[in-house]
Formats: C-alpha cells, structure tokens, sequence
C-alpha cells in the first residue's frame, strides 16, 4: 500500500537524523495517514479512506466527500476515487 494521500498528494520526505556530535543518518518523514469512513450522501453508507489528516480537514471544508468529488477534475485523482466520484454522480442523478 502507498504511503501517499489520495486527497492531498502528500507522501514520504526524506532527510536526515542529526545527532549532538553533528553524525547525519538518513531517515523517513511520512505522511500521517489514518484509516477512516466518511459519509456519503449520495450513497448512503460510509466510504472508507485512507488519508492524511489534512485530507480530511480538506474534504469537510469543501462540504463532504461528495461535494469535493464533484468538484474534484478526474485527472487529479486516484483509480480508486474516480471510480467513487462516478458512482456518486451516477447515484446523485438517480
């Protein structure tokens, strides 16, 4: 699984560890990404998300998970969430 948020694009940064006397060893700064459900609307049921907890402050901004969709262009967003915005808009117009 990628440690990349779908929402956000965010992944892993690279760096370093520096230590008192200076020695530099590489190291990882990944995302924070948290396992959640967030509710849809146009589907009724909870869809399930792994994203960075500033993807989920950016999809309860613009109003939900289906209003940042169908605003959302499909070529930013992953397989997985074009799938999701096409049957939200499929169930929408139902």
């Amino acid at each position: 699984m990628a440690r990349r948020c779908p929402i956000t694009g965010k992944g892993v940064l690279s760096g370093n560890n520096v230590s008192h006397a200076n020695n530099k060893t590489r190291r990882r700064f990944l995302p924070n990404l948290q396992a959640t459900s967030v509710m849809s609307d146009a589907l009724g049921k909870p869809v399930r998300l792994r994203v960075s907890t500033n993807g989920l402050r950016t999809i309860e901004h613009r109003g939900g998970i289906d209003s940042f969709l169908q605003k959302a262009k499909s070529a930013d967003l992953t397989p997985e969430l074009r799938r999701l915005k096409r049957q939200i808009i499929k169930a929408a117009r139902a």
